[in-house]
């Protein structure tokens, strides 16, 4: 297709001062929500194949600390399904020096809890980051070029209302320099709108996965590494104070010691 001869180049090259800044804003609103697109695209994918890898790793571990024991591995960096294991291994190694035991009582796995929803939380904003910019691409630019074009046809009837001539050949040139605003506007707003919609399915997709994981290996946790609360352990967990400071004794209950 020539386009100049078309009416893209036709417009472009009557289109006013208003019109040029109205275009150039929308540009630069184009450039900005493909680079988040492609990141996204990125960063999806690579959390995706990374969180693949760490699963394969972790499915053959025959201890949940296996792999956290070897430290930071680089190749599994960029998955979020990691970041949760580890923050969730960090929290329970140091339940475990804060008790000298390898098995923690039932608040030392509340904390355990509340780390992995801190990594669940922080994992989702992160694979979320950005998305606001594609939000705002989608009903900010066809607003942006629909004022540059109402802006562009208001200064066309100014023109033909100073001449006192109302034909055809004076009117194209200030008409469609102000609908290709409208026109930059939808092309802004379009592809954000399908990327955006792809974009949303994938980063919930990865979310549940999260969530998911997050309750097996708080069950995993649960399951190996909680303290009974037999006799002994019992009043070791109990967290009621006496005013001062003193810890609050208290006697096994017969459910806990067994009579």
């Amino acid at each position: 297709m020539d386009m100049s001869s078309g009416g893209v180049a036709f417009a472009l090259s009557h289109a006013t001062l208003e019109g040029k800044i109205t275009i150039t804003v929308l540009l630069l609103f184009s450039l900005v929500s493909w680079t988040i697109i492609i990141n996204k695209f990125r960063q999806l994918a690579k959390a995706k194949k990374r969180n693949g890898v760490f699963l394969g790793y972790y499915s053959k571990a025959k201890n949940p600390l296996v792999i956290f024991n070897k430290g930071r591995v680089e190749q599994l960096q960029g998955s979020p399904m990691y970041e949760l294991y580890y923050g969730g291994c960090e929290e329970l190694k140091a339940q475990q020096e804060k008790y000298g035991t390898e098995k923690v009582p039932n608040h030392g796995v509340s904390a355990i809890r509340i780390a992995l929803e801190r990594v669940l939380g922080e994992s989702a904003v992160g694979l979320e980051s950005g998305m606001i910019v594609l939000a705002t691409a989608i009903s900010g630019g066809p607003f942006i070029g629909l004022l540059g074009t109402v802006w562009g046809v208001m200064d066309t009837f100014s023109g033909i209302g100073r001449a006192q001539q109302a034909t055809l050949t004076t009117m194209a040139p200030g008409v469609a320099s102000a609908l290709i605003a409208t026109v930059a506007g939808l092309m802004v707003a379009i592809p954000s709108l399908f990327c955006y919609n792809f974009l949303v399915t994938k980063t919930k997709t990865l979310t549940m996965e999260l969530d998911n994981f997050a309750a097996h290996l708080e069950t995993v946790f649960i399951t190996d590494y909680l303290r009974e609360k037999n006799g002994a352990a019992a009043a070791e967990d109990i967290e009621d104070y006496r005013p001062g400071g003193h810890r609050q004794e208290a006697e096994p209950s017969g459910a806990a010691t067994g009579h």
